[in-house]
């Protein structure tokens, strides 16, 4: 039935943000994945964040690439800007919407397939440049579109559902974040909406590029025994780092925890973010400690959630190129073509 469309009337006893919408605004088209996906619960988790963020839907530009996971930009935020760009592109036609228009929050999903094999050298590219965004990849494991193949995200040794055995080993695209220089690398899983909504909060609060892995079974061609990105499996292997907390300038600090259990970090819209550590020895803003934790875990079998890094002051494409605080899209003749004097000054400046 879903072809049939969601009424637009809502119920008038439906709560509303600060900004005047209800949950419902937020929503999308009815889904057409599989009953049980786990990308429908990432769809969710996004809804959840942006209108506890009291974000205006027309203020986000969602984009993404092909695939089930790309699929799913259709299913939230219906009244935002949206672009599914080719296969594996949605990276660099994101980072040309972002410099024409910096004024607008942008949200790249892709999936395993999309960004590990196709579109693994435009990934690389969004990460080291630092475009402020919130990439979420809806990592399977598998093509699920073209009936269960191993993508490259899936782990050396795991079975496929007709119990063929995948002997390549897995790109990490956690550990490529962070390689690459992301300043906000986090990875959930889609089962998990209590830490799921937070870190998508996060990432978006954040002001650099802002990569989450969230581990999302396919429940069609990946969710049995053998697998690696099950429910089961997942639930029985997640280790999770630390829990998100965010507090408001206005709001009133009324205890203070105890040393060493909370990291309090400013954010770039002005709030405040609460890590309280669940792994004492994990310091989330060193780079070469989140590298380490993530292989060490990897090693013992088990997937790493939480906050994995986060540089709390991070800068983005537009501070590295020095580019006007306008959008580029709104300047005109004058500011494009300031005149022969100011081409001959800039000439001069190259000899």
């Amino acid at each position: 039935m879903t072809y049939i469309a969601k009424p637009t009337l809502h119920h008038p006893s439906l709560t509303r943000n600060k900004v005047g919408y209800t949950r419902r605004d937020y929503e999308g088209r009815v889904s057409t994945l599989c009953a049980g996906c786990g990308h429908d619960s990432i769809s969710a988790a996004i809804i959840q964040a942006c209108w506890s963020l009291d974000i205006a839907p027309h203020r986000v530009a969602k984009l993404s690439g092909i695939g089930c996971s790309s699929k799913t930009p259709d299913y939230f935020l219906g009244a935002s800007h949206g672009f599914n760009t080719v296969h594996g592109r949605m990276p660099s036609v994101l980072t040309g919407a972002n410099l024409a228009n910096r004024e607008l929050l942008y949200l790249g999903v892709s999936g395993d397939g999309d960004s590990a094999s196709i579109g693994l050298g435009q990934f690389a590219h969004a990460m080291r440049r630092g475009v402020r965004m919130v990439y979420i990849v809806e990592n399977n494991g598998v093509y699920g579109l073209t009936k269960g193949q191993f993508s490259a995200t899936a782990d050396r040794g795991s079975q496929s559902k007709k119990g063929a055995v995948n002997h390549d080993s897995a790109i990490d695209l956690i550990g490529m974040a962070l390689q690459l220089g992301a300043t906000y690398v986090a990875r959930s899983f889609s089962g998990d909406k209590a830490q799921l909504v937070p870190l998508i909060e996060g990432a978006i609060r954040h002001g650099g590029a802002a990569f989450i892995d969230v581990i999302s079974p396919c429940v069609a061609f990946n969710n049995h025994a053998g697998s690696t990105r099950s429910y089961d499996h997942v639930r029985a292997h997640n280790e999770a780092l630390n829990r998100i907390d965010f507090i408001d300038l206005a709001a009133e600090v009324k205890a203070e925890p105890a040393p060493g259990e909370v990291i309090t970090l400013p954010q770039a819209d002005g709030t405040q973010m609460q890590l309280r550590k669940l792994h004492a020895e994990h310091d989330p803003t060193d780079r070469i400690a989140a590298m380490n934790v993530v292989q060490a875990h990897q090693a013992k079998g088990e997937i790493v959630t939480g906050l994995i890094y986060v540089q709390p002051e991070a800068q983005d494409l537009h501070a590295a190129l020095n580019t006007t605080a306008a959008p580029l899209n709104t300047l005109n003749a004058p500011e494009l073509c300031p005149g022969r004097a100011a081409l001959d000054k800039l000439n001069a400046s190259l000899r």
